[in-house]
């Protein structure tokens, strides 16, 4: 499974490599991204380099759990992550989640990204809801998982442990009938 990779459009997502640590390291210290991010700023590349080792190895397991994508522009060069974290195969959902690099904001990369693995979710793992968390303060995420075709179905309060404080988050998710259609 380590060579798995799709393109969009504009995009390439591959599974992440630890060819890729300091370009996430690098991505993961922009305070712009961190804003609504409860996984912080690794102090140092060390600090990244275990998060992107625990990645890989999901990646390595014969029953994935945890798949982490890098998103690329398809002309080449590193602009961000998603990922799919599945829930247990009782449920057959599971959480996107994604950081893109503020230079890549507003062009529509992470919708796309996103669209590309709600597609991955639903028609090759087979899984019927895909779920997705976001500050209700974050208004760009909020368009983003509208424009996905996720719809917003409630708010968890002060669930968010950020910089600024506990915040509420708004909960999205698509259904693979909603996306078929």
């Amino acid at each position: 499974m380590a060579d798995l990779k799709f393109f969009t459009e504009r995009l390439k997502l591959r599974l992440v490599e630890m060819a890729d640590l300091e370009a996430i390291h690098l991505l993961h210290h922009l305070s712009e991204t961190d804003q609504y991010n409860t996984l912080g700023i690794p102090k140092d590349l060390e600090e990244t380099n275990l998060i992107v080792d625990g990645w890989i190895n999901d990646h390595q397991k014969k029953h994935i759990k945890n798949y982490t994508f890098t998103v690329e522009l398809e002309k080449g060069g590193f602009i961000g992550l998603i990922a799919l974290k599945l829930s247990s195969s009782k449920f057959n959902s599971a959480e996107v989640w994604y950081k893109i690099n503020v230079e890549h904001w507003n062009k529509g990369y992470a919708t796309e990204a996103i669209k590309a693995v709600i597609s991955f979710g639903i028609n090759r793992l087979k899984l019927h809801r895909i779920e997705a968390g976001c500050a209700v303060e974050n208004l760009a995420s909020i368009r983003v998982l509208e424009k996905a075709g996720m719809t917003q179905e409630g708010r968890k309060r002060q669930i968010l442990p950020l910089k600024t404080g506990w915040m509420d988050s708004f909960e999205f998710a698509i259904l693979d009938e909603e996306w078929k259609a």
